[in-house]
């Protein structure tokens, strides 16, 4: 194999690599578990005064796949708010059977991509702090009877607020004492009035947004710090855990979370129809955690407990993306800007992989000059490949080239890429974020597509400056595509990856014509050494 297949197969290869982590079209959207309509109609109870609400269920389908109890049903429908909390920064509600059936985030930085207020709680499937009984029967009464509130409203824009939900059941009593803080996140103590067996739901993920190589599903933290993270479509089976520090259900953004549990609680994960991970855990008479549903922003999370930091996950680059956005974020506090923070992460990491970078240059600038000199040693020895191989190989270790030169350096340089990638993906610090002129949302396409442009412009000019040996002219011409196709591959991209990619393109031609302006020096200075060689000898 020559040093042209060599280096064409290595680019081949880190496309293939690149394409196939960032398909540009979304992952199908999964529907929630199936919900029927309810009919609900307030009633006034005339024994105890108060105010309920009968709840007349048609018809209810399985929401798990549950091996404790195959007749398992849960009410999954739009039952009536009985407490509203505000803020300035959501609103969230509870329902009828003491569940958190939705929370909107106020905030326009957060819109969706319809650019709608962001609901973090889907309409369908299992909700956050809903209680199932093992009683099959105490199960079906919890599902008919409401819970009822101290309060309809509150709000928690200065001083955290308190709210009590009772259930009265035949024979027991279901008390959940919820505080609820301006940051997102609450504490919450449930209380029965005798030792039943129950489990309590995390609820399902947001369904904000899917984007391509998205880490999408649940997550489980435990004290050994372990992350186990099961995607949707991926969970099969029951599966059980102890000695937990958070639960997760997460998109790209956004997280329902559950911390702050007992070493000895029995954290369950199993599947629904859609083999999507349902996560919930084993409750005690008197139960008490706390909870969090909103961004994954790195500060609001430490600061509210520094174990939901964990709940940020970036795949298999964790070990690489977790310190560098710890730098990025350090840059931030310098700068002010997330752009100018981008701009400067890729001139530290420039700078480290420097001696890498430009070993490789140079090893193409050698195979650049002796490539004609390999072209007359294969047409000397075009019969005899045994000894072209040995000629050629003498020839590369006589001016210190190396085939493999130029390709290692840029193999290597992939997971790096893909680290930041991931940083700059997950990061939901830069939703919103602006940098200058027309990027004003760091973590959406560019919808002008000059960043994308002047990204791929970059890279040809690279091309043009960077030396090559191609013999073959298909493969040249193919190489030369590689702006195009990753142009058009970057055009979706979040722009502030694209950012990234354009200023090391920057930074790469400005290496580049060092390393090309050295060669020329060292040439010229070579042949006006030769050149006063020959006037001393005449």
């Amino acid at each position: 194999m020559t040093p042209n297949q060599r280096l064409m197969i290595a680019v081949v290869l880190s496309v293939l690599f690149f394409v196939a982590y960032t398909a540009i079209f979304p992952p199908e959207q999964l529907e929630g578990v199936d919900a029927n309509q309810a009919n609900i109609q307030n009633t006034k109870n005339a024994q105890n005064g108060q105010t309920s609400s009968q709840i007349n269920i048609s018809k209810v389908e399985d929401a798990v796949s549950h091996e404790i109890s195959t007749n398992e049903k849960i009410a999954q429908n739009d039952l009536s708010t009985i407490v509203t909390v505000k803020s300035n920064k959501f609103t969230l509600k509870l329902d009828t059977l003491g569940r958190i059936s939705s929370k909107e985030l106020l905030q326009d930085k957060y819109n969706d991509e319809d650019d709608k207020h962001a609901q973090l709680i889907p309409p369908t499937g299992p909700k956050p702090l809903f209680i199932r009984f093992l009683d099959s029967n105490l199960n079906e009464e919890a599902t008919r009877v409401p819970y009822s509130a101290n309060v309809a409203e509150i709000s928690v824009e200065d001083n955290s607020q308190k709210v009590t939900l009772t259930q009265k059941l035949s024979n027991l009593t279901i008390t959940k004492e919820i505080i609820f803080y301006s940051d997102g996140h609450y504490d919450a103590k449930i209380s029965l009035s005798d030792d039943k067996r129950y489990f309590v739901y995390l609820g399902q993920r947001p369904r904000i947004t899917e984007k391509m190589m998205t880490v999408l599903g649940a997550m489980i933290y435990t004290d050994d710090e372990i992350v186990t993270i099961i995607e949707d479509g991926d969970a099969a089976g029951r599966k059980t855990f102890s000695g937990v520090e958070l639960i997760s259900a997460f998109d790209q953004y956004s997280a329902t979370i559950m911390y702050g549990f007992a070493k000895d609680t029995n954290i369950i994960v199993e599947r629904d129809k859609e083999d999507n991970p349902v996560v919930y855990f084993e409750a005690l008479k008197n139960m008490s955690f706390s909870g969090y549903i909103g961004q994954k922003e790195y500060k609001t999370l430490y600061a509210i407990n520094p174990v939901l930091t964990n709940a940020i996950e970036y795949g298999w680059f964790t070990f690489a993306s977790k310190p560098l956005f710890q730098l990025l974020s350090w840059l931030h506090g310098i700068f002010g800007n997330w752009g100018w923070s981008i701009v400067a992460l890729t001139l530290i990491i420039r700078v480290v992989l420097y001696p890498l970078t430009y070993k490789g240059m140079v090893s193409m600038q050698k195979m650049k000059d002796i490539s004609p000199k390999v072209k007359e040693l294969q047409a000397k020895y075009k019969g005899d490949p045994q000894r072209m191989n040995a000629a050629v190989m003498d020839l590369y270790k006589k001016h210190g080239a190396n085939p493999l030169g130029g390709c290692l350096p840029m193999l290597l340089q992939i997971p790096v890429f893909f680290a930041i990638y991931r940083v700059l993906l997950n990061a939901v610090e830069l939703q919103g974020a602006s940098w200058m002129l027309w990027v004003d949302d760091l973590s959406r396409m560019d919808s002008t597509f000059i960043l994308p442009i002047l990204m791929g412009a970059s890279m040809y000019y690279q091309q043009k400056l960077t030396p090559n040996n191609f013999t073959d002219p298909m493969q040249e011409k193919i190489f030369k595509f590689l702006p195009i196709i990753f142009t058009f591959f970057f055009v979706t991209f979040p722009s502030g990856l694209v950012l990234y990619w354009f200023v090391n393109n920057l930074f790469s031609i400005a290496q580049q014509f060092i390393v090309n302006q050295q060669f020329k020096n060292a040439k010229e200075a070579e042949i006006a050494a030769h050149k006063h060689a020959e006037k001393k000898n005449d």
